[in-house]
């Protein structure tokens, strides 16, 4: 063994992020997540055919601190799925990531909060969702990749005064 002291970890100095850069994800969680087989276990014997799943998706912004440059991003996932006009599963997901934004000019801050940052979450949520509904008895629900500026373009075209986010 050395006595040579070991290099610190960057985001593991009590939360502190010591990367720099204009996006900084400083950490990521699960906020909240739900796993349901109301029909339980009579669908497990009934079941004859892959059920038809519904994804619902959205993304939030938060600031965390007024005066500060720090967001929660969530990233809420819903996926309802129906074999034979019965539920098959319900599952819920609400994935989030703390964000440090550095000299962003305000213009970009909207692009940079509902493109950007989910498309980082994205990859960790989509293994989640998958391994919940595995765990759960039935196929894993393997989400395509999600076109974030398609997304964000589809939430600036609703009316004034709907939220894009809440920054």
């Amino acid at each position: 063994m050395s006595d040579q002291p070991i290099p610190p970890v960057p985001g593991a100095n009590g939360g502190a992020n010591v990367a720099t850069g204009p996006v900084v994800l400083n950490l990521q969680f699960t906020k909240d997540l739900s796993f349901e087989v109301p029909g339980a276990p009579q669908i497990f014997l009934t079941l004859r055919e892959a059920p038809q799943i519904d994804i619902a998706l959205d993304v939030q912004a938060r600031r965390l601190q007024e005066g500060q440059e720090t967001f929660e991003i969530s990233l809420n996932i819903r996926a309802d799925a129906k074999a034979a006009g019965q539920t098959a599963f319900i599952a819920e997901l609400v994935y989030c990531g703390i964000f440090t934004l550095n000299g962003v000019p305000p213009e970009m801050m909207e692009p940079i909060l509902l493109v950007e940052c989910p498309r980082l979450l994205f990859p960790f949520a989509r293994n989640i969702l998958a391994d919940v509904t595995r765990d759960g008895g039935f196929p894993p629900v393997l989400l395509a990749p999600i076109d974030f500026v398609q997304l964000w373009q589809q939430r600036r075209g609703q009316p004034m005064g709907a939220p894009v986010a809440n920054a």
